[in-house]
C-alpha cells in the first residue's frame, strides 16, 4: 500500500516537472536557434515612449496588444531579456488555464498545449517577419490569450445570483474587444460554452447567458465600427488582432496554430471533466501521446530553411558593419546559397578591398527561398544593399514605402537618418533622430549620428559612412529597379562613370556580373591607369586574358599576367574538352573543386541565375 502510494504521488508531480523541463528547453532553444530572428524582430519593431505612439495605436480595435507587444518586442535586442518575457507571459497563462478550467496538477501537461501553438506563431513565421503588418506580432497572441482566459476565470467567480454573470459576458465583451480585439470575442464565446456545464445554474439562465453572448459577439464590432473604429476594415472587425497572411494571394497554411488554439479552449470549456479522470496509468499515458504529438508538430512546423536563418546572422553582422564576420558565415556555406547572401558577401568583400581577388572563392548559387511568398529582395536586404553601395534615395524611397504600407520600425528610421546624414538634409535627419531617442535601445544610436548633424567632414572620415561617400560620387536620380535590386545596381555603376577609385574598382566588379566584354575592356584600362604601379587584382587578370582569347580584339600578349592565371586557362579549356558531350550541369560538379574559384568557372558554368 506504502508503494503504491509513492507511485501516485510521482504520477502526481511528474507532469508539473515535464512542464518545467519543456519550458526550459523551448527557452533554451529560442535562444541557440533564434537569436538572430529575435533580434531582426526587434529591428522590424517600433516603440515610442511618447502620447501620440499610444494615441496612434488607438485608432483601431486591439490597441493594447500592439502597444504592449511592441514595448515588450523592445526586449529582444537582448534575447534572452527577450526570451525570458515571453516564458513569463506563458507561465501565467497557464496558471490562468489551469485555474479557468480546473486542471489539477496530475493533468498538467495539457497546458502546455497553447504554449506550444503561440510559439508555432512565432517560429513558423518564416519570410512573413518581412511582411508583417501587425504590430508587436511576437507577444501579441500570447497577450490577447492570457487576457481571454483571465476573463472566463473572472466569470466563473462570479456569484450566479442577481443576473450579474450575463451582465458580466456583455460587459467584458464591451471591455475587452476594444483592447485585445478577436480574443475578446473568443473570451464571449468561452464564457458563452462554460455557461453549460456550470453548477447549480438554471437552463433558463444558460439561456441568456448564451443569448447575451451571441448578441455582443455579433453587435458590439459593428458598433465599435461606426463610432469609434472608422480606420478598422470592416471585413476584419471580427479579427483584429490577427495576423493578416495575405499578399497577392492568401497562405491559409499560417493560420493552423490559431484555428487549433480556439479548438483547444473551446474544448477544456465544453468537457471540463480532466478531475473525474483521476490520477493513475491513464492520465499518464494520455499525457506522455500528447507530449509525443507536441514534440512532432513543433519539430516540423518550426522554420528551419538553413538559407533564411543564414541571411539573418548575415543582416546582424552587416548592421555591425562585421564585415568579417559575414565572411565567416559565407565560408561555412553547406547549402546553395540564395542571391541575397551573395550579395551581402560580396559586400562584405568589397568593403575588405577583397572581392577583386576573392569573390569567387565561395560556393556560388541563386537557390529560390523556401518560402510560398512571392518574395522580393527589396523588403529583405534591398534597403541595407542600396544603401552600402551608395543608392540613397533607392534606400530611403523603399524605407518610406515599406512604412507606409507595413508600419514605421526602427530599421527604416536608422536607414533615413543615414540617408539624410549623407545628402546633408539635416533639417529630416534631425527628425528621425529626434523619434529614435524615444526608444529603449536606440536613443545612444540616435544620440552619436547627432554629432553629424552639419558635420560632413566629420561624417566622411567616420568608417561606417567613409566608402559609402567615395560609390555616391554620381547624379543620384530615382528610376525603377523593378525590385531587382542586383540587376538594378550592376547596370547602374556600368551606365555612369566617376573618377572615384572605388567606384571605379565596382565598375570593372560590375562589368564581370554582367560578364559583357565590350563593357569590360574601357572600364578594366581605366581602372589599370588609375593603379600604374599595382598589382592588378586576381578576377580581373582572369577576365582579361579570357576575353583576349575568346574575342582577340584587344592585343593582350604585352600585359602581365600571372603564370597561375595563365595555367589555371589552358588547364580550365583542357579539362572542358576532356569531357565531350557532358551536359553542363554535371560539368559544373566535375570542375567545381578545381576551377570553381576562377572567373573561367563563373564565365562559362553559371548561367541564368534567378533574381528576385
Amino acid at each position: 500500500m506504502k508503494h503504491s502510494l509513492t507511485i501516485k504521488q510521482h504520477l502526481t508531480w511528474l507532469p508539473l516537472i515535464v512542464v518545467v523541463v519543456v519550458m526550459a528547453v523551448v527557452a533554451w532553444c529560442l535562444l541557440h536557434y533564434e537569436s538572430e530572428l529575435l533580434w531582426k524582430a526587434q529591428e522590424l519593431n517600433l516603440f515610442l515612449d511618447t502620447p501620440l505612439f499610444l494615441e496612434q495605436q488607438q485608432v483601431t480595435s486591439g490597441w493594447l496588444l500592439t502597444w504592449l507587444g511592441c514595448w515588450l518586442t523592445e526586449f529582444f535586442y537582448h534575447p534572452a531579456f527577450g526570451v525570458a518575457w515571453l516564458i513569463g507571459w506563458w507561465a501565467l497563462l497557464m496558471f490562468l488555464v489551469a485555474k479557468a478550467f480546473r486542471i489539477p496538477c496530475y493533468w498538467a501537461v495539457v497546458l502546455l498545449v497553447p504554449v506550444v501553438l503561440l510559439l508555432l506563431t512565432d517560429v513558423s513565421l518564416g519570410y512573413w517577419i518581412y511582411y508583417l503588418k501587425l504590430r508587436g506580432h511576437f507577444f501579441a497572441a500570447t497577450i490577447g490569450t492570457t487576457m481571454a482566459v483571465a476573463a472566463v476565470w473572472l466569470y466563473q467567480l462570479l456569484p450566479g445570483r442577481y443576473g450579474l454573470r450575463p451582465l458580466f459576458v456583455v460587459f467584458s465583451t464591451v471591455l475587452l474587444y476594444p483592447l485585445i480585439g478577436f480574443y475578446g470575442l473568443l473570451a464571449t464565446l468561452l464564457m458563452s460554452i462554460v455557461a453549460w456545464r456550470q453548477e447549480k445554474q438554471t437552463v433558463t439562465m444558460r439561456l441568456i447567458i448564451s443569448v447575451a453572448a451571441l448578441l455582443a459577439i455579433v453587435f458590439v464590432p459593428q458598433l465599435y465600427y461606426r463610432f469609434v473604429f472608422c480606420q478598422t476594415n470592416i471585413i476584419n472587425i471580427y479579427w483584429t488582432g490577427l495576423p493578416i497572411f495575405v499578399l497577392d494571394e492568401e497562405t491559409p497554411e499560417y493560420y493552423t496554430p490559431y484555428y487549433i488554439l480556439v479548438a483547444y479552449f473551446v474544448s477544456l470549456a465544453a468537457v471540463g471533466r480532466f478531475r473525474r479522470w483521476p490520477v493513475g496509468w491513464f492520465s499518464s499515458a494520455c499525457q506522455a501521446a500528447l507530449l509525443a504529438v507536441m514534440a512532432w508538430g513543433t519539430y516540423n512546423y518550426w522554420y528551419k530553411d538553413y538559407n533564411y536563418h543564414k541571411e539573418l546572422r548575415m543582416q546582424r553582422c552587416m548592421e555591425q558593419c562585421d564585415w568579417q564576420g559575414i565572411l565567416a558565415e559565407a565560408a561555412d556555406q553547406q547549402d546553395e546559397p540564395t542571391r541575397a547572401i551573395v550579395m551581402m558577401r560580396n559586400l562584405a568583400l568589397f568593403r575588405l578591398g577583397r572581392q577583386a581577388d576573392e569573390m569567387y572563392h565561395y560556393l556560388a548559387g541563386a537557390k529560390a527561398s523556401d518560402t510560398p511568398l512571392p518574395l522580393r529582395m527589396t523588403q529583405v536586404v534591398g534597403r541595407s544593399i542600396y544603401y552600402n553601395y551608395g543608392q540613397l534615395n533607392f534606400c530611403y524611397r523603399w524605407c518610406l514605402e515599406d512604412g507606409v504600407e507595413m508600419g514605421w520600425r526602427v530599421e527604416y528610421m536608422k536607414y533615413l537618418v543615414r540617408c539624410s546624414l549623407i545628402n546633408g538634409e539635416y533639417r529630416v535627419a534631425r527628425k528621425y533622430i529626434d523619434l529614435l531617442k524615444h526608444t529603449r535601445y536606440y536613443s545612444e544610436w540616435a544620440v552619436r549620428m547627432e554629432q553629424f548633424l552639419g558635420n560632413e567632414q566629420a561624417l566622411r572620415q567616420d568608417p561606417e559612412f567613409e566608402q559609402i561617400f567615395h560609390l555616391h560620387t554620381f547624379d543620384d536620380q530615382l528610376a525603377s529597379d523593378n525590385s531587382l535590386v542586383e540587376h538594378y545596381l550592376m547596370n547602374q555603376f556600368i551606365l555612369h562613370h566617376s573618377e572615384d577609385s572605388l567606384y571605379q574598382l565596382q565598375e570593372v566588379l560590375s562589368a564581370l556580373w554582367l560578364k559583357d566584354i565590350q563593357a569590360f575592356w574601357p572600364r578594366f584600362f581605366q581602372f589599370a591607369q588609375k593603379h600604374p604601379n599595382e598589382h592588378m587584382p586576381i578576377h580581373f587578370q582572369e577576365a582579361a586574358y579570357l576575353y583576349g582569347h575568346l574575342e582577340h580584339e584587344v592585343d593582350i600578349s604585352q600585359m602581365p599576367f600571372d603564370e597561375q592565371v595563365k595555367k589555371d586557362y589552358a588547364d580550365f579549356m583542357a579539362t572542358a574538352q576532356a569531357y565531350p558531350g557532358m551536359s553542363e550541369e554535371k560539368l559544373r560538379e566535375v570542375m567545381r573543386s578545381r576551377f570553381g574559384h576562377t572567373f573561367y568557372y563563373e564565365y562559362f558554368l553559371i548561367r541564368n541565375q534567378k533574381l528576385y
